[in-house]
């Protein structure tokens, strides 16, 4: 009679299945598809193991090897000294909208905080070699949705990539880097300073070892994550042939929305921007465009202590933004209502009211009127 795995056994079965050169994330779904757990890929016979398919005689030598040659101990010993933590798809912080996609990955590596309100994320990809405006709008843009209450993931890449990352630094909020290397193999190595900065104010994840070296293969791998964790990805300058455009291609298979900016219509890195609008992708100018499409989405998935709210920047004020906020309706609202209703003193509504517009989480209506947005598509 067979016993179930302990959890630290279990994670030390998963851990090695990983380790496992040569299984990416399809054929690891596969394996599971005919063995149930990883134990049991670990634990089966050649014979077995090359009735599925994409598995030869090489890689079936190494996975009925790989308890006597792979040390997931090890492993994790090394992640405990760097501070990376190790998270299955069991584990509580696992992103949930990664475990919807057909090939999550079975272990992430992180560093950094992953956060329940990170399951309202956008995607911002693009060239690596990206025009100064192209820069100047990821960044503006990141900022933006930052404000707006987003998390901002891309693949920590040169040009657009590392431009919406800063622009959400920049903001003070949260942002998520998808490695196509390991965490202690940070690619491009100009981008360290950078990863520490995301590390402390969002996470860097990635599915490969710590100490795996960036290699062609793991960039659309890297790509899936990218988009699967997220609502939606825009795309902010592109090439026909460009890895963002596949990354696109990719959130439209998983069901996310796709946003694209439009550029000058004789700029290489626009042609791909392009095509993706005249394909059905959502034109992007502002930011209230990319609020507008993901409004059903992000009102699913958004409360504070179990109450709906109507924006996801509600989770990120302080008490008394959350007064001022209160005591302003959907209707036009005098401010000298608001300072009354709020009890504040009048210069700190004021800048409140700022803070709240900046965040779209209200509008101006003329003179002394504001209104409350009353869902991110009002």
């Amino acid at each position: 009679m067979s016993h179930p795995a302990s959890p630290e056994s279990s994670l030390h079965d998963q851990l090695t299945l990983a380790l496992i050169a040569g299984i990416g994330p399809r054929l690891r779904a596969a394996l599971l598809a005919e063995f149930t757990t990883p134990r049991r890929v670990l634990a089966a016979s050649p014979t077995d193991l090359s009735r599925v398919p994409g598995v030869g005689p090489q890689l079936c030598r190494q996975i009925t090897a790989a308890r006597r040659q792979i040390d997931p101990q090890a492993e994790l010993a090394l992640c405990q000294q760097h501070g990376i933590e190790v998270l299955t798809s069991a584990a509580p912080c696992y992103p949930r909208l990664l475990q919807e996609i057909v090939d999550p990955p079975g272990v992430l590596f992180t560093q950094g905080t992953l956060l329940p309100t990170d399951s309202l994320t956008i995607a911002i990809v693009g060239a690596r070699q990206a025009s100064p405006y192209g820069v100047q709008q990821a960044e503006r843009l990141a900022t933006g949705l930052t404000q707006a209450g987003l998390t901002i993931v891309s693949g920590m890449a040169r040009g657009i990539d590392a431009a919406a990352h800063r622009g959400a630094l920049r903001a003070g909020g949260r942002t998520i880097a998808v490695l196509g290397s390991g965490l202690l193999q940070i690619y491009p190595p100009e981008h360290r300073d950078l990863a520490l900065e995301i590390a402390q104010s969002g996470a860097l994840i990635s599915e490969m070892p710590p100490r795996c070296p960036p290699f062609r293969g793991a960039f659309p791998q890297r790509n899936r994550i990218v988009t699967g964790i997220s609502l939606g990805v825009l795309v902010i300058e592109a090439g026909i042939r460009s890895g963002a455009l596949i990354s696109a291609n990719q959130a439209s298979e998983q069901g996310r929305e796709v946003f694209a900016m439009p550029g000058r219509v004789d700029s290489r890195v626009s042609q791909g921007c392009h095509r993706l609008i005249r394909d059905g992708a959502k034109l992007v100018e502002s930011v209230d465009d990319v609020l507008e499409e993901l409004g059903p989405l992000v009102e699913s998935a958004t409360s504070i202590h179990g109450k709906r709210v109507n924006h996801p920047a509600e989770l990120q004020l302080n008490e008394q933004e959350q007064a001022v906020l209160s005591a302003i309706d959907a209707d036009p609202t005098r401010i000298e209502d608001i300072i009354s209703t709020s009890q504040l003193p009048v210069h700190r509504v004021l800048s409140t009211l700022s803070v709240l517009e900046m965040r779209h989480l209200i509008q101006r209506r003329g003179g002394t009127l504001v209104s409350r947005k009353t869902s991110v598509t009002g």
